[in-house]
Order: C-alpha cells, then sequence, then structure tokens
C-alpha cells in the first residue's frame, strides 16, 4: 500500500500558498483543501445575513445553519467551495471578503467549527491543506510543514494583479492597507495566531518560480515519505 503523509502549508496572506498546495495535491494525487476558503465562506455567509460577529450567541446560532464542502470542478479537476450548496468559489475572492475574513478568522467558535471539519477531511492522509495554524493548531503532528514567505512588495503586487482582473478600479494602496492589516490581525490574535511551526521548513519563494517552488516542496516530500 502506497504510503500517503499530511502536507500543511501556513503563512502570510499573497505568499503563493495555495498555488503550490494545488501543485503539490496534483503532482502527488493528493486532495488539496483550502482552509482559506473556508473561512472566506464563513464570512460571506455572516456578511450576506448582517450578521453581528462581536455577538457570540449570534456566532454560535449562525454556525449551525453552515454547510461547507469542496466539490471537484469536472472543467479544470480543482476542488471549489460550497457554501450551503452553492458554489462560492469566485465570489468569496472579493475584496469586501477580504477585508473581514481575518476579523472572523480571529474568532474563537469560528475557528473551532472550522479545525474540527478540517480534521475530519485529513483523518485519511494524502492531503494538502494551506492556511494559517495548519501545521500548528490543524495538524501538529503532519509529516511534512512547510511555512511560505515572501518580500512584502512583491506579495503586494502580487496581490493586486489577482484583484485588479476582478475589480480594475482598485488600488495598489488599497490592497498594501489590507494585507498590512490582516498580517496584524493573523498574527496578533488571540486564538491560533499565525506563527511558524519549529518543525516547519522555510520558503521564500520572493525569487522563484512556480515549477522552482514546486520542486523544492517536492524534495522535501520525497524526504519525507522515505521516513514515514
Amino acid at each position: 500500500m502506497e504510503k500517503k503523509i499530511i502536507i500543511t502549508i501556513d503563512g502570510w496572506s499573497s505568499c503563493g500558498k495555495s498555488t503550490l498546495a494545488k501543485q503539490l495535491a496534483r503532482e502527488l494525487g493528493y486532495v488539496y483543501i483550502d482552509s482559506g476558503a473556508m473561512y472566506r465562506a464563513i464570512t460571506l455567509y455572516f456578511l450576506r445575513n448582517h450578521l453581528d460577529w462581536t455577538k457570540h450567541k449570534a456566532v454560535e446560532d449562525a454556525l449551525t445553519k453552515i454547510n461547507l464542502e469542496f466539490l471537484s470542478n469536472h472543467k479544470n479537476g480543482q476542488s471549489e467551495i460550497y457554501l450551503n450548496g452553492e458554489n462560492v468559489e469566485y465570489v468569496i475572492r472579493d475584496l469586501v471578503v477580504a477585508e473581514k475574513v481575518s476579523e472572523v478568522a480571529a474568532i474563537k467558535e469560528v475557528r473551532q467549527f472550522a479545525v474540527r471539519q478540517q480534521q475530519d477531511m485529513g483523518q485519511k492522509k494524502g492531503i494538502v491543506m494551506d492556511g494559517r495554524d495548519i501545521g500548528t493548531v490543524v495538524f501538529p503532528d503532519a509529516e511534512l510543514k512547510i511555512f511560505m514567505t515572501a518580500d512584502n512588495a512583491i506579495r503586494v503586487e502580487r496581490r493586486f494583479r489577482e484583484l485588479y482582473e476582478k475589480n480594475p478600479n482598485i488600488t495598489i494602496e488599497e490592497v498594501k492597507a489590507n494585507l498590512e492589516m490582516r498580517d496584524y490581525i493573523d498574527s496578533h490574535r488571540e486564538v491560533s495566531p499565525l506563527r511558524q511551526a519549529e518543525d516547519a521548513l522555510l520558503l521564500d519563494n520572493s525569487r522563484l518560480t512556480m515549477r522552482e517552488q514546486l520542486d523544492i516542496a517536492l524534495k522535501w516530500v520525497h524526504e519525507r515519505l522515505k521516513m514515514a
């Protein structure tokens, strides 16, 4: 029986975590799970329902009405997130959601809700999951943990190009402010703050091509598979 491991990819916003995670999943035949999409979908639900997420009871009640699942898009083979049966893969990438997702993801009840689902998804191994606390909280015993980083200016430029395609009116100043805010909230929140796990391998892709970062990660995967 072929050995399979859990691969976690954590790091700052716009460091290419999901790009690398998708590459690895495709190359290894693993399941890719975008944990950030889960928090974005929850945020979208809260926004649509005008929820005051400073009220714990309101949050707890809302979470009982949320069903999240990843289904494969048969056209491109990618997994896409569904919120209560609706494909919201592209809606959740909007800046309106991006501006609020770090606040929502910092809520204890929200994180507990998402982490439970993420851990269930990883029971059979053979998954690649990216996020902020995957290697530290969700899968602290994962065989391979990667922590991604990149130069701030490069991250802003990447995020700007991504959002500009959907909204040509967006400015690079708005994107920079959004990233700085998300970095602060992610690293200072009380519950599961963003940090590099002690046994995580650091991957700075500021000057790497997508192929180069994949080759580095695959080398680490094969090293871990030999040890598994």
